[in-house]
């Protein structure tokens, strides 16, 4: 995949930080001028032609107000040990990059990679039960046999507690943050934070000093849903941000599971009602989820094994668009239904037939999380 220059980094957190460029309009700039630099680098004439640019986004980039900021927030992040997963990059989280709405940039800390193993996401209230704390440390607990990475929020409540506990059995999880990385909030939750880029780590949108305000923890919690292959609600109000990410992860097709609990508790209106109008499955055990979403305790231990064959395949007797789809599935593991239709430039209707077609022949199997990998 192409790597950005470094003035196209710069010029890129430019546009991001311009305000009122939304990340759909920054995508929508750097495709018809070919680059973050050429945007910069066009007139009024040709940028004023671009579809859903309008006058105001064209007078805001000419303005090139943020470039100087952008300089600075690089040349930071670059002495802070914070690094910068660009859109085309191949450190960017594979399970974002097909979404919509999804971030430009990202920033992180930590040691580990967006791209590997399950993904889980752990949300709930901040007034978290008794019941709601047991139940998500048991859960976590669970997890360690499917090697899952844990995504939350670093909030107080159930954000917190599955943290703490993946620290405390050695898995590994990442904290998305509504501020910038150099703004732990809650401040309460700083010494976690920091325990947690031994394991895992943070990551956010924003730039590194930005505070956290009200519009930032929606846009906080569909990175969430994006980065995980199945999201739990362990407790929840009738209204939270917790059934927001539930939202996100619906529109972006992943799993969802819900804790059932006491019809009197207030922490458990939401998960009720999420399994009664059944926007979710009812979460019972990890083992019972792992069986639902199809998730094998085989599949981990044997992907340096299955790597090894899928050198000895190819792909004579098959159509075209069929070795297409076979490559890409032996060059990259597993991967997203929607990564492939990226990749492979499909239809995702016609996909999906010629994805159906090969399980049939004995070629693909489908994974949780809409994944597909090779037999």
């Amino acid at each position: 995949m192409h790597q950005l220059t470094e003035n196209d980094r710069i010029c890129t957190l430019a546009l991001i930080h311009t305000p009122g460029i939304g990340a759909v309009t920054v995508r929508q700039l750097i495709s018809y001028c070919g680059g973050a630099g050429n945007v910069f680098n066009s007139d009024y004439k040709n940028l004023i032609k671009i579809p859903g640019v309008g006058e105001k986004v064209v007078r805001a980039v000419l303005a090139k107000e943020a470039f100087a900021m952008a300089e600075r927030e690089y040349s930071n992040c670059q002495n802070s040990d914070t690094r910068l997963h660009f859109y085309s990059d191949d450190t960017y989280p594979s399970r974002l990059k097909p979404l919509y709405d999804s971030p430009v940039v990202l920033y992180s800390r930590g040691d580990f990679d967006f791209n590997v193993g399950r993904t889980v996401g752990i949300v709930g209230t901040r007034q978290i039960s008794e019941y709601g704390k047991a139940v998500t440390e048991s859960l976590v607990k669970d997890l360690g046999i499917y090697q899952a990475t844990v995504v939350s929020g670093l909030a107080y409540g159930v954000d917190i507690t599955a943290h703490r506990a993946c620290l405390k059995n050695n898995l590994p999880t990442i904290g998305v943050m509504a501020s910038g990385l150099n703004v732990i909030y809650p401040v309460s939750h700083r010494k976690t934070a920091l325990e947690m880029q031994q394991l895992g780590g943070i990551v956010t949108e924003n730039a590194l000093a930005t505070k956290p305000d009200f519009m930032r923890f929606p846009a906080r919690n569909r990175i969430i849903a994006g980065l995980s292959d199945v999201t739990i609600v362990v407790e929840s109000a009738s209204k939270g941000g917790s059934l927001i990410t539930v939202e996100f992860a619906q529109n972006y097709h992943r799993e969802v599971f819900a804790v059932p609990g006491s019809i009197s508790s207030p922490q458990s209106e939401g998960c009720n009602n999420l399994i009664r109008d059944h926007k979710a499955a009812i979460f019972t055990s990890v083992q019972d989820m792992a069986v639902s979403i199809g998730w094998g305790l085989e599949e981990e231990p044997n992907a340096k094994v299955q790597q090894r064959d899928f050198a000895q395949i190819t792909f004579e007797g098959f159509t075209q668009d069929e070795g297409q789809i076979l490559a890409l599935l032996k060059q990259n593991g597993t991967i997203q239904i929607d990564e492939l239709s990226w990749q492979s430039g499909m239809h995702l209707n016609r996909l999906a037939s010629l994805l159906l077609n090969l399980e049939f022949q004995g070629m693909v199997r489908s994974l949780p999380g809409k994944k597909y990998g090779l037999i």
